[in-house]
């Protein structure tokens, strides 16, 4: 009785003990989540063969604000390789991030510079320095660049938490950072996230402990950044979508020729530094608006017969823009010949949006070019009107050059007279300045699309009823026709919440099916042409991701925690095995049994 009395009350022990022991496990990963926030990507993608962008996705090292510390002045080398740098872009050094992305290739040429005085000097000492110094330049683990929320693009208002918009000197810093890092091969995870009050609570504490020259380590414990992420697959076949609407003009009785045709174009995708926030909402997000506000207008006016035009009306909403306007280059080829030679000229929109109140109308044939005259004079009158200063800018074209760097140019290429409106005075560089970090809300002007829509389509009216020269306003404010503010500041809206890099974009994408529905709500025989992207450019999925921030107790405290529990949890087994059972039945336990030999009868 007393020995199943005595059972009864060790097994409670042994569970208590179990469980106790569970929960010592458990403490030895102690990690606490602080934040779970989304982050973006840096682009991975390769020209040609050639990597450029973050090579890398999965993340999971401790964090760290700054490479230099009080314990690296001493001489203790900290281990980049398992370090998340976290960086405010406000607070960004360009010089520093250049040579922080070019280390690794400075150390490939300096290696291989060592073996080639080893291999004819043979000196030791400069062996064993190269080899020391490529181990001290090893990769980041890992880059995170805090963005301000004035750029994130779900911050409708366009404003930072004081209700400011982003200072010019950031979004120059912005467009210096992307030039950067799209045209670098960086061997680790770069990601985009936002400052938030969680973040900046992290950063302060991780600064707080960098101060102390004590690097967040295994050893240390600290913040630990984790982002679980799949190798990074190639995008196979990725694809552009042209969409393009049509307005029939009116034929005379018994007019056989074909009417002429003017095409009205804008390329709707964009290109940038985090695929996951390439709104573009200037580029070209307010060339897009434009053409939808455009087609809006002239589907009144070609609605009654009355006032339809004596010519035909093309919308086109193109795609690749950002890689040598290369939809735009497909659809032209997949029109057909007749259709081609009937138009009589394209008017290509792009960044349209900005608060300057000047515009420049770029061409490939020159200003003495009687096309190129009758278009231009047909802008200025229109602009001087709206207060609006338009000016011309001719850039020949080289057919050999696979550049091109106006959505003008691709016509031009088929002997199509072609021109580009845009806000920009010279063309952007190859990939920049085409829907990028900086290209927010807060980067356009309502105003000024409204404006811009009202240039372009008072011009094209004058054209098509003869009316250039004359002080006629088509479109005049407050009329049925007038341009509707509402209608172009939902549409800006919903493009600048709305990431548009193209071989991210299935065919059935919701944004290909919107832009689809609202040209068919105003034009007629409305087409989606899909193509392949141009094989040079080879793409990379994992855009986005979650960042879960962990605190990391070090090792130091987890052994220490478990010296104490252990010590407790023999104190209290053995404090309990004496009282009920008695000291010699607690002795017997850790005693050696005795062996019994069984005699051979």
């Amino acid at each position: 009785m007393a020995k199943s009395q005595s059972s009864a009350l060790v097994e409670p022990v042994y569970s208590s003990a179990i469980a106790l022991l569970i929960i010592v496990v458990a403490c030895a990963e102690l990690c606490d989540a602080v934040a779970v926030v989304d982050v973006y990507r840096l682009v991975q993608y390769d020209l040609a063969g050639v990597p450029f962008g973050s090579r890398l996705a999965a993340l999971n090292h401790h964090a760290a604000s700054s490479l230099f510390s009080s314990s690296a002045a001493a001489g203790a080398a900290a281990d980049l390789s398992r370090t998340v740098l976290i960086l405010p872009v406000r607070d960004l050094n360009l010089t520093f991030i250049r040579e922080l992305l070019f280390s690794v290739d400075l150390c490939a040429c300096m290696f291989w510079m060592i073996k080639l005085i080893e291999y004819l000097n043979n000196p030791e000492k400069l062996e064993v320095l190269g080899v020391k110094y490529i181990e001290e330049k090893k990769p980041l683990g890992g880059l995170l660049l805090l963005l301000p929320q004035v750029f994130n693009p779900q911050n409708i208002g366009g404003k930072d938490e004081a209700g400011h918009a982003p200072a010019v000197g950031i979004k120059e810093v912005l467009l210096d950072l992307e030039r950067l890092l799209i045209h670098a091969n960086i061997p680790y995870p770069v990601y985009f996230g936002f400052e938030d009050d969680h973040v900046n609570a992290v950063l302060a504490d991780v600064k707080k402990n960098d101060a102390t020259g004590q690097l967040a380590t295994a050893t240390t414990g600290g913040y630990k950044l984790v982002v679980a992420a799949p190798e990074p697959k190639k995008i196979v076949s990725p694809t552009v979508s042209n969409i393009q609407g049509w307005l029939p003009g009116l034929r005379a009785d018994g007019d056989s020729n074909q009417l002429p045709t003017i095409a009205v174009v804008a390329s709707y995708d964009t290109f940038g530094a985090a695929p996951g926030l390439s709104v573009g909402s200037d580029s070209n997000g307010s060339g897009v608006v434009a053409l939808l506000e455009i087609a809006r207008l002239f589907s009144i006016l070609y609605s009654n017969p009355k006032t339809r035009g004596r010519y035909n009306l093309l919308f086109a909403l193109t795609s690749g823009g950002p890689y040598n306007y290369n939809g735009t280059h497909k659809w032209l080829h997949g029109l057909d010949q007749r259709l081609r030679e009937t138009i009589d000229y394209s008017i290509c929109l792009n960044s349209i949006g900005s608060i300057r109140n000047e515009l420049y109308l770029h061409v490939s044939k020159p200003p003495e070019n009687a096309y190129i005259k009758q278009i231009f004079e047909g802008f200025s009158s229109v602009s001087e009107e709206l207060g609006i200063k338009v000016g011309l800018k001719h850039k020949k074209i080289n057919i050999s050059n696979p550049r091109v760097a106006w959505e003008h140019e691709q016509f031009s290429r088929l002997r199509v007279t072609a021109a580009t409106l845009s806000e920009l005075s010279v063309a952007p560089d190859f990939l920049e300045s085409v829907g990028g970090l900086s290209d927010s809300r807060n980067s356009v002007d309502e105003d000024s699309i409204t404006r811009s829509a009202k240039l372009v389509a008072e011009s094209l009216a004058r054209h098509i009823y003869g009316q250039e020269g004359k002080n006629i306003d088509v479109f005049a404010d407050d009329s049925s026709l007038s341009v509707n503010p509402s209608y172009i500041r939902s549409w800006l809206q919903f493009l600048s919440i709305t990431p548009r890099v193209a071989p991210f974009l299935s065919k059935n994408d919701p944004l290909i099916m919107a832009l689809k529905k609202e040209l068919e709500d105003h034009t007629a025989d409305v087409r989606v042409q899909h193509e392949v992207l141009d094989g040079m450019f080879t793409f990379y999925d994992s855009t986005s991701g979650r960042l879960h921030i962990y605190q990391v107790a070090s090792v130091t405290f987890d052994l220490l925690l478990l010296l104490v529990l252990g010590s407790y949890l023999i104190t209290l087994f053995s404090f309990l095995v004496i009282t009920t059972r008695g000291l010699d039945d607690l002795i017997s336990l850790f005693r050696r049994p005795t062996s019994r030999k069984v005699k051979a009868v």
